[in-house]
């Protein structure tokens, strides 16, 4: 069965770095569409950050641009989220997740494939 395993959550004070991992497995898709999405505690779900499958083409939410990178290594199935500049509104648990297709997509219900999430936490 698809597996998505995310990590790197940790805690970190604001202003510091943090870089998640995606390792993907048994997707029916070589090289799909990925993103990265958050979850604050009493929050919905929302979008971070996609990449297309030869990642050439990323999206950001407007929260995070600027200070956080999408990338991937296909030949490894990994994909990959720098948080840079973090800050206490960016706690959450992070999810990583696969499309059916092999563009980028920014909403949830275009994501077939879910991992378990990471938490980050960002203190003051």
């Amino acid at each position: 069965q698809v597996q998505l395993l995310e990590s790197g959550g940790a805690p970190v004070q604001a202003g510091g770095s943090l870089r998640l991992s995606c390792a993907a497995s048994r997707l029916p898709l070589s090289n799909p569409g990925m993103g990265w999405f958050r979850q604050a505690p009493g929050e919905e779900r929302e979008f971070v950050a996609a990449i297309s499958g030869g990642g050439r083409s990323t999206s950001y939410g407007d929260s995070v641009k600027g200070r956080f990178s999408i990338s991937r290594e296909n030949a490894k199935n990994m994909v990959y989220l720098q948080m840079n500049s973090l800050k206490p509104e960016d706690t959450g648990v992070y999810y990583c997740a696969a499309r059916g297709q092999w563009t980028l997509a920014i909403t949830i219900p275009e994501y077939r494939y879910w991992g378990q999430g990471t938490q980050v936490t960002v203190s003051s």
